[in-house]
């Protein structure tokens, strides 16, 4: 008799008497939030409103992705309805892409929420792309915690919703009413 014959790939799911709960992704939203956690916002591209946030979402960027830009567009109003957010780095083509050094530039601008909004308009930024920059690490990060395209929103519990979200839809995923 063979021992160690057998193996399992996949999710683990709890039989719950609400439905399946996925338990390993579960575990996964944990180790993104305490991940993001360890960022400071100093290395984030932060947009917010002015009033304190009700929520706050981190989402990988690129600002050769339509949906990304999508997305930005919808900057303003998200940050009108309480949610303020935060941008990290993942150029989808790799560090030595066009998106890898604009982000560079943005990372590197004296006022980084201009030089995104420039990078998502397709605008040329005046910044060098050569200072201590966070957007290798911010990358390699992406790809550790399962990113696979832009945009990927990661919600405060540490879910990760791939693509586009309408503004309303994002709303209701973080369980936020409008005033």
């Amino acid at each position: 008799m063979r021992t160690g014959s057998h193996f399992l790939v996949g999710d683990l799911y709890q039989n719950a008497d609400n439905g399946l709960v996925n338990l390993t992704e579960q575990s996964r939203n944990q180790e993104r939030a305490s991940a993001l956690a360890a960022i400071p916002e100093s290395e984030r591209v932060v947009f917010r409103g002015v009033d304190e946030p009700k929520a706050t979402v981190v989402v990988f960027t690129d600002p050769t992705c339509p949906y990304c830009e999508r997305l930005h567009e919808t900057v303003p109003e998200l940050n009108e309805r309480g949610i303020a957010v935060h941008y990290l780095a993942f150029p989808r083509a790799g560090m030595g892409s066009g998106a890898a050094n604009t982000l560079q530039q943005v990372w590197c601008s004296d006022n980084r929420s201009e030089a995104m909004n420039q990078a998502k308009e397709g605008q040329t930024i005046a910044a060098e792309a050569s200072c201590d920059n966070p957007v290798a690490d911010q990358y390699a990060l992406g790809q550790a915690l399962g990113v696979q395209g832009t945009p990927a929103i990661i919600l405060p519990d540490g879910q990760m919703v791939p693509g586009f979200v309408p503004p309303d839809r994002l709303v209701a995923m973080l369980g936020l009413k409008d005033e």
